[in-house]
This record gives structure tokens, C-alpha cells and sequence, in this order.
């Protein structure tokens, strides 16, 4: 059966309230609640639509995978390689935030995903989440690997490891520290990156 004009209009809005949501903020949680009341309907609609919240995300995610992002930071070439890859993992921290945002994210996945144990649905969730980015991230290299300034291999391991350094420098940002966190990040940033497009220690060097 053809899904209607207004029943096709419907889910286009909840998708794109989803989209976006995701756009503002890479670890939101995507509840079905919060995705109706951003789409303005009600959640008895996007259950017709999307009868889980597993579903609604995996749907909305493998709609972002080759989402091209505007003036991406890797296609910027007045920048080195690897400046251009520390822009991109620091796009992928702005939206962590500092301070009280930053605690604010990181008491949110805690209470998602560690105060108590995640349903199946809800750790379907974290993992598809999760998958987006390190596939944002394997892009990236892609397009240096294709233009030859980077060695090639290895993409999902090296895209990992970095998607682990962003990781930890943003539950960082969440607890105090006495050093200044901006130095310190871009300095881990910038080891990573080398490590990376470097060929270390992936490359078997």
C-alpha cells in the first residue's frame, strides 16, 4: 500500500527533528518523546512510523552516514593534512561543550548507559550512535588516504583509536582539572593525528 502525502509528510518530519537533534548534539539520546515534541507530534504518530526507539535511530543514522557536512574542515586545503583532521575531531568536540554543558552530556550518558544496565534497545542505540561517528571519521581519512597524504589500511582501527582520544578528552572537559585545557587538547589531538596519518603504529612500523 502507497503511504499517503500527509502520512509521508509526517515521517519526514520526524526525521529530519531527529537529523537535527543529532546535528546539535552527535550523543543525543533520540527518546521517542523528546523526537515527537521536536517534530510537533505526538508520540502515538511516530510509533506508526517507528514502532522502537532502536529503530527510529538506526533509520535516522543510515540516512546521516554520507551526509555531507558544509565547509568540512577536510576539505579545507589552505590547511596541512593533518590540521585538517585536528579540525575535523575538534568539530566533533564543539558539540560536547565545556564546563556545565560538558558535565550536563556526560551525567546524561551516564544515567543512559552506566548508572544502571542499558536495555537491549537503548544499547542498540549507544552502538549505532557510536558506528556514525567513527564512520565520520573513516571518511576523513578516506578523502586523505585518496589524496595520498596518508598511508592507506587500517582505516576502521585508526579511525577507532581516534574516536577514543575525542572520547576521553571529552568525559576530560567534564571533570575539573588545573591544567588549560585548551593547550593541552589540541596537543593531544595533534600526537593522535600523527600517530594516524603517519602510519603509526597501524602500519606495523
Amino acid at each position: 500500500m502507497d503511504v499517503e502525502p500527509k502520512e509521508t509528510g509526517t515521517r519526514s518530519k520526524i526525521l529530519i527533528a531527529a537529523a537535527t537533534m543529532l546535528g546539535e548534539n552527535p550523543t543525543a539520546r533520540l527518546s521517542v518523546r523528546a523526537v515527537a515534541a521536536r517534530a510537533q507530534v505526538s508520540t502515538g504518530s511516530l510509533r506508526h512510523f517507528f514502532p522502537t526507539q532502536r529503530e527510529l535511530v538506526e533509520t535516522v543514522v543510515a540516512a546521516m552516514y554520507d551526509l555531507q557536512i558544509p565547509d568540512d574542515p577536510i576539505n579545507d586545503h589552505s590547511l596541512s593534512p593533518e590540521e585538517r583532521l585536528v579540525a575535523c575531531l575538534q568539530l566533533l568536540l564543539f558539540h560536547v561543550g565545556v564546563g556545565d554543558r560538558a558535565r550536563q552530556q556526560w551525567a546524561s550518558l551516564y544515567e543512559a548507559y552506566v548508572a544502571t544496565a542499558p536495555s537491549e534497545d537503548e544499547a542498540a542505540v549507544y552502538l549505532a550512535l557510536d558506528r556514525m561517528g567513527r564512520h565520520r571519521i573513516e571518511q576523513w581519512l578516506t578523502t586523505l588516504v585518496d589524496e595520498g597524504a596518508t598511508p592507506g589500511g587500517e582505516l576502521e582501527a585508526r579511525a577507532r583509536f581516534l574516536a577514543t582520544v575525542t572520547s576521553g578528552i571529552a568525559t576530560e572537559r567534564a571533570l575539573p582539572s588545573e591544567t588549560v585545557r585548551v593547550d593541552s587538547e589540541n596537543a593531544t589531538l595533534r600526537l593522535a593525528v600523527h600517530a594516524v596519518t603517519t602510519g603509526w603504529p597501524f602500519g606495523g612500523v
